[in-house]
């Protein structure tokens, strides 16, 4: 066990290296069996966090991501949070000024995260495979450049259905509806 977390410790700390040493705009830390995001990478960050446009933390263990997270990569375009724990996110999130698509498909969350809401540039929210049933249609529709909002695989209610061109402005991908049983 202990060898297997060490591989995952330097598996992680070798992709730190590489987008430090090369200046890259991406840091991929998908499938590395991250329960938090390690508190370390903040320091061996520092010198580039600002150029850093794109995360993906796809397929991990993480619970929560952290208002830090949210703060330090603030000049994130993309972030990929798909197939982890994640059931809320912090407010800070709203401070993303240039990000425009997030993935969260396959999280644990219940309803819509809200901070999404009034974060400015988002275009693409996944929030396929989640446990979603209330969407804030209002705060939706004040989204000014959302263009796909993916719900499919969410137990959705049927007021959301009732969102559609030109009621809003974006594309909503909803699972189809279950066939009504005949008697």
């Amino acid at each position: 066990l202990h060898r297997r977390m060490g591989e995952a410790v330097a598996r992680v700390a070798r992709k730190v290296n590489e987008t430090v040493e090369n200046k890259t705009d991406s840091l991929d830390l998908a499938n590395c069996k991250l329960m938090t995001f390690p508190v370390g990478i903040y320091k061996a960050m520092r010198s580039v966090t600002e150029g850093i446009h794109r995360i993906s933390l796809a397929n991990n263990e993480l619970k929560s991501i952290t208002s830090r997270f949210v703060t330090t990569f603030s000049q994130l375009r993309e972030l990929n949070l798909a197939g982890n724990y994640l059931h809320r996110l912090p407010e800070e999130i709203t401070s993303l000024l240039h990000l425009r698509a997030i993935d969260l498909s396959r999280n644990r969350f219940r309803r819509f995260p809200e901070p999404l809401a009034t974060a400015p540039a988002l275009e693409t929210i996944d929030l396929e495979e989640n446990e979603i049933a209330e969407v804030p249609t209002d705060k939706l529709a004040s989204m000014a450049l959302l263009r796909i909002l993916n719900l499919r695989a969410n137990p959705v209610g049927p007021e959301v259905r009732l969102l559609v061109r030109p009621l809003v402005p974006f594309e909503l991908l909803l699972s189809p509806e279950d066939p009504i049983p005949k008697a």
